[in-house]
């Protein structure tokens, strides 16, 4: 297979392993080429924070060992791999984002990454996070803070946002995330790549460390194809005893059944949700273009309107609730070396009472009962991911959004209300703004049902291609 380089480091994740499986390309020549362009390129986006290279030549040259010996191989055998600094990476450090964990190495993998070193991978490295996960943008203390490969000026999103920027720029096919209010889809729509948030509980989370968050955080892949994110989730998923909301195996694989459309399908699309006032015309116009795409498959696609109270503030409630608990404990001695804004965080959730929580708790129950009644008439539905193109660095948010003063969550109004409910919900590119900027369109599936939401997704890519265009370094 003769490919120049950058092609190498463009191609699927399932095209990388037949590649290998049928030694038409070596796990350690993709992986040299990939830790080239990496050593080229990260230096400008900062997607990296722990690169893992000596680990991944050793990871290499033992998959093509296997492959030679004909011994049984798992479904990611060879394919170079990042995982997001939040998770538990045995010998290899992990920091939360956190000087707090600065020099933290873990003496054993969680069971994700278990699950992904059975499958295989070579691990590429650790991608930067904001301090555990806390914020929509990506930097902290440790490590700065990432940039987005299509305008190094403007955010990568966040929380996944270092292992969106490496996806989006070659330096990796598939990278693991995880998602308490949208750090999957988030960034996966500021870097031009999709990103799937699974149901909760698809992929257990144990042990859990640090934030607990168990009712909200999902786990999910960030590729540049579609059948990538399937190809991880059939790796990744499946219950666990340690994690109470992981859920039985289905006993499918997304992989194989990703191509099959539904004859008939019902799609409901909305710009606002009953609730989100203010949006970019550039986002609406793609969302609004490629949501109606879908009746070229016979499939009917409807705008639909929500009657919802603001979901913010019994997230928010929960949220920060949730950080005060975790983190309460570390202010005393580390207040000064935490990113001011977390603290800011964890002590607005201190404040919170009892009765708050359980307030935000019935608050939430009746957001789910909003979706279940849609879900009895639609079958998909579709919302922007974000609000906005990708902004400025430096800032937590943008104040204003078509020159009107908007509050901290305005420009992501869109994410976290299916962290609330558990909805198995991705982002997808589905064009530009008039800067060049990526946008993104959210699919969201009614519960359990991630297969949908994939094959919809797989549809749309068909439908839409975006891979053919890279972001330009030179």
């Amino acid at each position: 297979m003769k490919m120049n380089k950058e092609d190498i480091c463009f191609m699927s994740a399932c095209d990388m392993k037949d590649a290998i499986l049928r030694q038409e390309l070596t796990s350690q020549e993709i992986t040299e080429v990939i830790i080239e362009r990496i050593e080229k390129i990260n230096p400008i986006i900062n997607a990296y924070c722990t690169p893992t290279f000596d680990t991944a030549r050793e990871m290499a040259k033992k998959a093509d060992e296997a492959v030679k010996k004909g011994e049984k191989l798992g479904l990611l055998h060879g394919v170079p791999t990042s995982i997001k600094d939040l998770f538990l990476t045995k010998d290899i450090r992990t920091t939360f984002g956190s000087m707090i964990y600065e020099h933290n190495v873990p003496k054993n993998d969680e069971v994700v990454v278990k699950r992904l070193k059975k499958a295989g991978i070579v691990l590429l490295g650790k991608t930067n996070t904001p301090e555990f996960g806390y914020a929509g943008v990506t930097h902290n203390l440790v490590f700065g803070e990432s940039r987005n490969p299509w305008n190094t000026d403007r955010i990568p999103g966040g929380s996944t946002g270092g292992g969106a920027a490496a996806v989006a720029s070659g330096l990796g096919p598939i990278t693991l995330g995880n998602d308490g209010g949208g750090s999957i889809r988030i960034p996966a729509s500021c870097c031009g790549v999709f990103g799937h948030k699974p149901s909760l509980g698809r992929v257990p989370v144990y042990p859990r460390i640090e934030l607990h968050a168990e009712s909200y955080v999902h786990v999910g892949p960030i590729v540049r194809y579609v059948r990538d994110a399937a190809l991880m989730l059939d790796t990744i998923k499946g219950p666990h005893d340690g994690d109470r909301y992981s859920l039985p195996e289905e006993k499918i694989s997304y992989l194989d059944n990703i191509s099959k459309k539904p004859e008939k399908l019902k799609i409901g699309y909305s710009l606002d949700l009953g609730y989100a006032k203010i949006i970019d015309p550039d986002v609406a116009r793609n969302v609004t273009n490629s949501a109606e795409k879908f009746a070229e498959l016979g499939w009917s696609v409807e705008n639909v309107n929500f009657k919802m109270r603001k979901p913010e503030i019994p997230f928010y409630t929960l949220y920060t609730a949730d950080y005060a608990f975790d983190l309460k404990p570390k202010l005393k001695d580390w207040r000064e070396k935490m990113d001011p804004e977390l603290v800011r965080m964890v002590d607005a959730g201190i404040g919170y009472s009892a009765l708050d929580v359980m307030k935000a708790m019935s608050q939430r129950t009746k957001i789910y009962e909003t979706f279940y009644k849609f879900f009895k008439n639609y079958d998909i539905l579709i919302t922007p991911t974000i609000a906005i193109p990708p902004f400025e660095l430096g800032i937590m948010y943008p104040p204003k959004i078509n020159e009107k003063n908007v509050s901290p969550t305005a420009w992501m109004p869109f994410s976290f209300p299916f962290n609330l409910t558990g909805h198995p919900a991705a982002s997808i590119p589905c064009g530009w703004s008039n800067e060049g900027l990526p946008t993104g369109m959210q699919i969201i599936g009614n519960r359990f049902n991630d297969l949908l939401v994939l094959q919809v997704s797989q549809a749309f890519e068909e439908i839409a291609p975006w891979q053919k265009k890279r972001p330009n370094f030179n």
